[in-house]
Order: structure tokens, then sequence, then C-alpha cells
């Protein structure tokens, strides 16, 4: 079986490292990938996906990346259920493996 994804879009907000209680670098960034059709009124309609970056991964792209900047994510998908106000709900979010840079001279970052 497999589960890769490879998404291309730009960084909806700034990016921010955050530590676990572990001490493991995380960031969570979201990224708008149009479409690649129009929608019945005509417009090109915009996903927001979600993605987790560790480590390295998370520390190079907010040292490097700016909201508005194109960037390459390869990973894979995940599910993860949680509750919010006493109700269950599910995320599907990209965790990151490799996060390419792809606005100005930056070096690409690899788990």
């Amino acid at each position: 079986m497999l589960n890769q994804a490879v998404i291309v879009g730009r960084i909806v907000r700034e990016p921010e490292v955050k530590k676990t209680e572990s001490g493991r670098a995380v960031s969570n960034i979201t990224l708008a990938v149009p479409r690649e059709f129009k929608n019945p009124n005509g417009e090109y309609d915009t996903d927001f996906i979600n993605c987790v970056l560790w480590k390295g991964v998370a520390e190079s792209t907010a040292s490097y990346c700016r909201k508005g900047d194109l960037v390459g994510v390869r990973g894979r998908i995940q599910t993860r259920n949680y509750e919010l106000n006493n109700e269950k709900r599910q995320a599907v979010e990209v965790v990151a493996e490799k996060v390419t840079f792809l606005t100005g001279k930056h070096p690409d970052v690899e788990e």
C-alpha cells in the first residue's frame, strides 16, 4: 500500500515553530492550492491544506519562508481524532517529509 502526497501551494500565514513537551520542534502550516478547473461561476476555487512539519523541516521552513511563499511539500496523509467542546472531530493533514522552497533561493529540506 502507498500513502504519499505531493502538494504545491502558497503559505497562508507566517510559519511558527513550537516545541512539544519532549522538546521536538513542530510547525503547522496551511497551503493555499488553487484547483485546476473552474467552478460553475467560472472561477477557480482554492483548497486550504493543513501540513505538519517536524524537527529540522519545521525549523528551516520557519527560518526561510514567509506568508505567501510558494513551497512544495512531499509527505503522507494522516487522519487524527480529537474532541472540541465535547464534540468528536477528525482532522486530515499532510505530514511533511520534505519541503522544497520555490520562492527565492533557499535550500530544500528533508526530514
